[in-house]
């Protein structure tokens, strides 16, 4: 298949990927377990407060170069719109963006005021409030492995958390007061996240799809805050750490993946990359 052939299978695919831990990483995270000497080359692309934060590998850079320049490349994280910036991704700035687990929608950078006022209507219907789901958290967690308490964009709460002092049923206790509030709870790494149900990053991707008209849909994630994003799409792929590969979390579209850290990351642009050009 010649380089024209492959632009022409990828217009109408629309690629979404949330971005730390499983398209960008961080040192902790890299899960580089060969000999030195045999370890990827690394292209940093986050830096905060004046020091190198995130990485990917210079080939998974590369192909999503080449993804980028054929389908339509949405970034879908949970960070804020302020964290997202941060990242400089080896690509032309995406004309769109999924910040906030869905809440925020960017359009060649600004934030989409209509999809904007959408997301905060499902969420006065349909949820308990921030102010509530907030005041749980802060009465029920417990000094001595509770880190930080913080709010992300006035749309949903996360803890930073001492895992080893947090108590193996504290999350599930908090899942089930959450749950009939229409609030949803993950725990990734020492982040404990409370999330309204409405908040989705498949809702905003579905958006996206309908601006863009694209005719397939692929997308990777590695979080239970990921599985709507992996289950709205065509194709989707889920690297071998993270929560849904702890769970054991499947579904028959998705690719589970036995590669761990950034190697992860550089499969899935891979697949992305060729799932694309024969879709």
């Amino acid at each position: 298949m010649n380089a024209g052939t492959r632009a022409e299978g990828r217009r109408g695919v629309l690629v979404a990927s949330d971005l730390d831990r499983t398209l960008i990483y961080s040192a902790a995270a890299l899960h580089l377990t060969m000999p030195d000497a045999e370890a990827p080359r690394l292209l940093c692309v986050e830096v905060y407060e004046h020091r190198p934060l995130s990485y990917m590998t210079e080939t998974a850079a590369a192909l999503l170069g080449t993804l980028a320049a054929g389908a339509t490349f949405v970034p879908a994280t949970t960070r804020t719109r302020e964290q997202y910036r941060r990242v400089r991704l080896p690509v032309p700035e995406p004309e769109f963006a999924i910040c906030a687990n869905g809440g925020h929608l960017l359009v060649r950078g600004e934030t989409d005021r209509d999809w904007q006022r959408t997301v905060a209507a499902r969420l006065h219907a349909e949820c308990a409030s921030l102010e509530e789901v907030r005041e749980h958290l802060l009465r029920t967690a417990d000094p001595s492995w509770l880190l930080k308490e913080r709010t992300a964009e006035d749309l949903f709460a996360y803890l930073v958390v001492d895992r080893e002092r947090l108590p193996a049923t504290w999350v599930k206790e908090l899942a089930a007061w959450a749950d009939p509030r229409g609030w949803t709870v993950s725990l990734q790494g020492r982040k404990i996240y409370a999330v309204p149900k409405p908040l989705t990053k498949s809702a905003a991707l579905a958006e996206v799809a309908r601006r863009t008209d694209a005719t397939r849909t692929l997308t990777a994630g590695d979080s239970l805050l990921d599985a709507d994003l992996l289950l709205a799409a065509d194709h989707g792929w889920r690297p071998g750490h993270g929560e849904l590969a702890e769970t054991g979390w499947t579904a028959p579209h998705v690719t589970a993946l036995s590669e761990r850290g950034v190697a992860a990351g550089e499969s899935i642009v891979r697949a992305f990359l060729e799932e694309s050009a024969v879709g």
